[in-house]
C-alpha cells in the first residue's frame, strides 16, 4: 500500500506513537511540519532541512497557483521535481489565505471570488479547483477547501461555515474520487466549528461520515486562549476514528505542542519558528531570548548551551547579536536553522517520551523551563 498509518504505542495521557507510510517516505509521529509556503523554506536550503531531519514540509496552495502557477509546476515534473525535495509534501487548500483577504474576496456557497495580494487580478476558487491544483502539483496530502472564521464568532456564525464547510468536503471528496490517485496522494477532511464544542463534535462526525483517509482540525489558534483551543480540540478529536492521522492546522508555541499531542493529534505546522526567527526570537530549553537585546552584545556563551544545532555549537550570542543588528542576511539563515531544531528536536524528545510512557513527566519539566 502507497499510504499506511499505525500506531505504535500509546502514553496514558492519550498521545499517540505512529508512523505514516506515504510514496514519498515514511513520517514519525507527532510530527512537526515546517512551513514552506511558496516551495522554500525561508532562510534554509533543501540540503539544510535534510540535514535538520524534516520528514515532511508544508507548502500553500494559494500561493503556488498564483505564482508560478500549478500548470507549469505539473509541466516541470510535480513540486517534488519542482523544489528538489524529495521527502513527503502536505499542501493546504488555501481557505486559511483567502479568507484572510477579507477586503478582497466573496465567499458564496459555489466557492471564493478573491483578488490576488499581487496584482488584483481577479481569481474564483472552488472545493473542485482547490484539489485540482493540489493533484497538479503532486503533494502527498492534500486538503479540502474550508471556510475560516474570526475568533471569536457567534454560534450562528460559525454553524453557517461548519454547513458550508462540510458540503465542500463532499464536493472534495466526490472530485477526488473522480480525478485523483489514491494511490500517490491522500486527502485530508477538515473539521470546522469555531469555539463550540457542540459544533466541533457535530462537524467532526459529520466529516469522518465522509470517510477520508485523514482528518485535519482548523480554523483554531486565530486569536482565542491555548485553554480553548485545547478544548476544541479535545472536543474534534473525540469523534474522530483512532486508526487515521489527525492533524492540528497552524499550531502552536513549543510550550502547546506537547498538550496537543495529550489530546492525540499526530501533525501539526507553524510559522512560529521561522517567523519568530525573522524578527530575532529565539526558543531555547530556558525560554525565548530576544537577540536583540543589548544585554547580549558582550555575550560569549552559544545560544542555548544545552542545544546540539550546528548555531549553538559554533556561534555566540554576541555574534548572533551583531547579525541582526546589522540586518545580514545570515541572522536570518543561523536564526531560522536553530529555531526550526529546536522544535523538531522538542518534537523528538515527545516522541520518546511516548514510546516510553512518560508524557506527563516531560510535559510537566518542558512547560515549566519555557512559562
Amino acid at each position: 500500500m502507497a499510504f499506511q498509518f499505525e500506531i505504535l504505542a500509546t502514553d496514558p495521557s492519550g498521545a499517540r506513537l505512529g508512523r505514516l507510510t506515504t510514496p514519498h517516505g515514511t513520517i514519525e509521529t507527532p510530527a512537526f511540519m515546517p512551513v514552506g509556503t511558496a516551495a522554500t523554506v525561508k532562510g534554509q536550503t533543501q540540503q539544510d532541512l535534510e540535514e535538520l531531519g524534516v520528514q515532511i514540509l508544508l507548502s500553500n496552495t494559494y500561493h503556488l497557483y498564483l505564482r508560478p502557477g500549478h500548470e507549469l509546476i505539473r509541466e516541470l515534473g510535480g513540486l517534488h521535481e519542482f523544489m528538489s525535495w524529495p521527502r513527503p509534501i502536505l499542501t493546504d487548500s488555501g481557505g486559511y489565505q483567502v479568507f484572510s483577504l477579507s477586503a478582497l474576496r466573496k465567499v458564496t456557497d459555489d466557492g471564493v471570488t478573491f483578488r490576488s495580494h499581487l496584482d488584483g487580478s481577479e481569481h474564483f476558487l472552488s472545493p473542485e479547483k482547490a484539489l485540482e491544483i493540489q493533484i497538479a502539483l503532486g503533494s502527498d496530502i492534500c486538503m479540502v477547501l474550508d471556510e475560516c472564521i474570526e475568533a471569536p464568532s457567534s454560534e450562528a456564525c460559525a454553524r453557517v461555515a461548519a454547513q458550508r464547510t462540510l458540503d465542500w468536503a463532499r464536493r472534495s471528496h466526490d472530485f477526488f474520487e473522480r480525478h485523483g490517485n489514491s494511490g500517490r496522494q491522500m486527502v485530508f477532511g477538515i473539521v470546522q466549528g469555531g469555539t463550540h464544542a457542540n459544533l466541533r463534535r457535530e462537524n467532526g462526525s459529520a466529516v469522518v461520515d465522509l470517510d477520508f483517509p485523514g482528518y485535519a482540525i482548523g480554523g483554531l489558534a486565530v486569536g482565542e486562549s491555548h485553554a480553548v483551543t485545547c478544548d476544541m480540540t479535545d472536543a474534534a478529536a473525540a469523534v474522530l476514528p483512532v486508526d487515521k492521522p489527525r492533524y492540528l492546522m497552524g499550531v502552536g508555541m513549543p510550550e502547546q505542542i506537547v498538550d496537543y499531542v495529550r489530546l492525540g493529534i499526530d501533525m501539526m505546522d507553524c510559522v512560529l519558528p521561522t517567523r519568530s526567527a525573522r524578527h530575532g526570537c529565539l526558543f531555547t530549553s530556558h525560554g525565548r531570548v530576544l537577540i536583540r537585546n543589548a544585554r547580549y552584545a558582550r555575550d560569549a556563551r552559544p545560544l542555548d548551551e544545552n542545544c546540539d544545532c550546528r548555531v549553538c555549537q559554533r556561534y555566540s550570542r554576541a555574534y548572533l547579536r551583531h547579525l541582526y543588528s546589522t540586518g545580514e542576511f545570515l541572522a536570518v539563515i543561523l536564526n531560522t536553522h536553530h529555531n526550526l531544531y529546536f522544535y523538531l528536536d522538542t518534537m523528538r524528545k515527545i516522541r520518546e517520551a511516548i514510546r516510553f510512557g512518560n508524557l506527563e513527566r516531560f510535559r510537566s519539566d518542558l512547560q515549566a523551563r519555557l512559562t
